[in-house]
């Protein structure tokens, strides 16, 4: 749902295409305690860092796993958020909390499960 989407920019009005591209642990990359999810803005590298407390944190709550396609969904969901609500075009890189990456978890969840209209 969220690998392959369009946002409308607030501030253009203009749609934007977002395409999942890659997973990276951040460790091993830029020594962060992070998976860094990539995207593809219209074209231009969009990086979203989801902390890695947030899988142990909802492993807690949940007693539930964030697995890799739940984070590119976590990820996306944020970015069409971010795009939406102005926060967007022009940064390269975007870095969760760990309730933020919680919350959009939750949403993304709720997204996926709705029925899709006909």
């Amino acid at each position: 749902m969220f690998e392959d989407f369009t946002a409308i920019d607030r501030w253009t009005k203009k749609p934007v295409h977002c395409v999942y591209q890659a997973l990276i642990v951040a460790i091993a990359t830029r020594h962060a305690d992070a998976v860094d999810v990539k995207f593809l803005v219209d074209g231009r590298t969009v990086w979203v860092a989801l902390p890695h407390p947030a899988w142990v944190e909802y492993k807690k709550r949940e007693d539930k796993h964030i697995t890799d396609s739940l984070a590119v969904e976590i990820a996306g969901h944020y970015l069409k958020s971010a795009l939406e609500s102005g926060e967007g075009l022009g940064r390269e890189m975007y870095s969760l909390t760990v309730e933020e990456t919680l919350s959009h978890l939750k949403k993304a969840v709720i997204s996926m499960q709705a029925p899709v209209p006909a």
